[in-house]
């Protein structure tokens, strides 16, 4: 599959105007004609941070059914086994539940352009195999 992995950070500051990377993001994501590409863990960490805006769930809800977003589930135990090795690896950049699910999916998919706001983090981490990603917030 081709296209961009989206973070949990990018979709809530598209989603939420008031969100001070709002501008940038947008511009970043309306410019975009591929796929985006995430997981199940950054969806609900998404609706998490939304929850106190009054019509945020229903954001993100509707930004999942209608823009072209994939979403891969990493909650099975082989996966969560995985997941957890990365965050041991990372622990000192740190590196969420997340963020693991988002670097197995770069290398489940072959992916490494990612749309996220967490540059120290996504600098830093590698898939499994050792292929960095490409922040596409840094392209142009």
């Amino acid at each position: 599959m081709t296209g961009w992995l989206i973070d949990t950070g990018p979709l809530v500051a598209y989603l939420n105007p008031d969100e001070r990377d709002h501008a940038r993001v947008k511009e970043r994501l309306d410019r975009f004609s591929g796929a985006l590409i995430t997981t199940s863990a950054v969806i609900t960490e998404a609706m998490h941070l939304v929850r106190r805006h009054r019509d945020g769930a229903v954001l993100v809800a509707r930004f999942a059914s209608t823009a072209p977003l994939h979403v891969e589930d990493y909650s099975q135990p082989p996966a969560l086994l995985r997941a957890v090795e990365l965050m041991q690896r990372y622990a000192d950049t740190p590196m969420d539940y997340g963020d693991a699910t988002m670097v197995l999916l770069a290398e489940d998919l072959g992916v490494r352009e990612i749309l996220s706001l967490d540059r120290r983090g996504f600098s830093t981490f590698r898939t499994p195999s050792g292929e960095p990603l490409v922040s596409v917030l840094d392209l142009d």
